[in-house]
């Protein structure tokens, strides 16, 4: 794998697209760690951010038999399908405040053996209470991890930050392809349900340890704003507050992200269930394929880094928008399901996740990275915890179509115009 590395200052760094200029110049000092040791550190933090992504995504195909045995409603399961992600927003958001003063590996760390704890618990689950607690748990721990992983990108790949952070989209897509592929059959060989979740949770910790030996504190602990003072006063009109315009259309396009993707997410194998009548097996496969999209993450940030991020993202949710229409009111082949499923996976986290977190970080001074990234996790994840919720009650007074058209159609309609607010001059931008 090709791991970004920090853009010297003849490399021309980033700049606002208009206004005043942007400093050009090495975020870090230069650094001592060789490339190896940063392609093992940084592959390990992406493998790391797989485990979280396979942890949650098993347990949507899962969860027609977790429904079954528990007697969850659909509402309820819903909810379990996509509420664990409060638990994530709000602890993602305060360890934006954390990270800003406290060591991001220690914090890394620390956040997978939550996530690993949460998940172990699943299986214990009696009831509806119970599971959602274990799923918030487990929540708190991905959102922390979430945060930190993102500010180590943006501090040490700060002129490349959606790139790099498209390498850990790739991560996350493979995470929720590999999933429900190792997931599912796991648990048919072990004829339970629980069996997956008890193999993620020892993973967990191994991966707490590999995290601990192999990431280095000069990449964990970079810090985006270390530089001359002349070139600290070139970023001088960027804002100083987590508060600003750009930070609150972004969190509210994130927000709508979040209910998007989301929405299709935790619900899908359940309509392809109920609606369509696939196997096991076919569902695997077609949420599998929404993982291979996510995997364009690469791809969206390399977007990202080269041209305004606004028209990124309005392309972004725009696609969303016209290939999942067909995916709830028109396609009933599987083959079509597979290909659909692949791109929705494209556009909404490849494109949308990828350059929202980025987009957010951009839009404060470069030393608040972290609670930029904490501004995306809450905004995101708060709006993603009730999708599941929301889509269950929209199907059960507009039906399957109903629904798709209206949460995974229209709202990404709605998030593309709402980019037309983002002030691209106020956002430190690649030249």
């Amino acid at each position: 794998m090709s791991v970004p590395t920090p853009v010297p200052a003849a490399a021309g760094g980033q700049a606002a697209a208009a206004g005043p200029p942007a400093a050009t110049a090495p975020v870090t000092p230069p650094s001592r760690l060789g490339p190896v040791v940063v392609g093992l550190g940084f592959a390990v933090l992406c493998v790391s951010w797989m485990l979280n992504a396979m942890d949650r995504q098993v347990y949507y195909p899962l969860l027609p038999q977790i429904r079954e045995e528990l007697g969850f409603s659909l509402s309820e399961a819903g909810f379990l399908a996509t509420g664990f992600t409060l638990g994530l927003a709000v602890a993602g958001f305060v360890a934006g405040f954390v990270i800003d003063r406290y060591a991001r590996k220690t914090v890394v760390v620390g956040s997978v053996l939550v996530f690993s704890v949460g998940t172990g618990l699943i299986p214990l689950a009696g009831g509806f209470l119970d599971m959602a607690a274990y799923r918030l748990l487990s929540g708190v721990g991905e959102g922390v991890q979430a945060t930190a992983l993102y500010a180590i990108i943006g501090a040490y790949f700060f002129h490349k930050r959606a790139f790099a952070a498209g390498f850990v989209g790739v991560a996350f897509g493979a995470g929720i392809f590999l999933g429900p592929l190792v997931g599912v059959p796991f648990s048919e060989a072990m004829d339970s349900w629980r069996a997956p979740f008890l193999l993620f949770a020892c993973l967990g910790l191994l991966m707490a340890v590999l995290i601990l030996v192999l990431v280095p504190r000069e990449m964990s602990e970079a810090v985006a704003g270390e530089r001359p003072q002349a070139e600290l006063d070139a970023y001088a009109h960027l804002p100083r507050t987590t508060l600003n315009r750009n930070t609150v259309v972004l969190g509210a396009g994130a927000a709508l992200a979040g209910v998007t993707f989301y929405g299709y997410l935790g619900l899908y194998p359940t309509f392809l269930a109920e609606q369509l009548g696939f196997t096991p097996g076919q569902r695997a496969v077609a949420v599998a394929a929404g993982g291979l999209g996510a995997m364009l993450a690469l791809l969206f940030g390399w977007f990202g880094d080269r041209y305004p991020q606004r028209v990124v993202l309005m392309i972004s949710f725009v696609g969303t928008a016209v290939v999942a229409y067909p995916m709830y009111a028109v396609a009933t082949d599987p083959t079509a399901q597979y290909v659909l499923s692949f791109l929705v996976g494209a556009f909404a986290s490849g494109g949308l996740f990828t350059n929202f977190s980025t987009a957010l970080q951009r839009s404060v001074h470069p030393d608040l990275v972290g609670r930029g990234q904490g501004v995306f996790v809450l905004t995101y994840y708060v709006a993603a915890a009730f999708s599941g919720l929301l889509f269950a009650r929209l199907v059960a007074g507009l039906g399957w179509d109903g629904a798709g058209t209206l949460q995974i159609v229209a709202l990404p309609l709605v998030g593309a115009v709402l980019m037309l607010a983002v002030d691209q001059k106020r956002m430190i931008q690649r030249v």
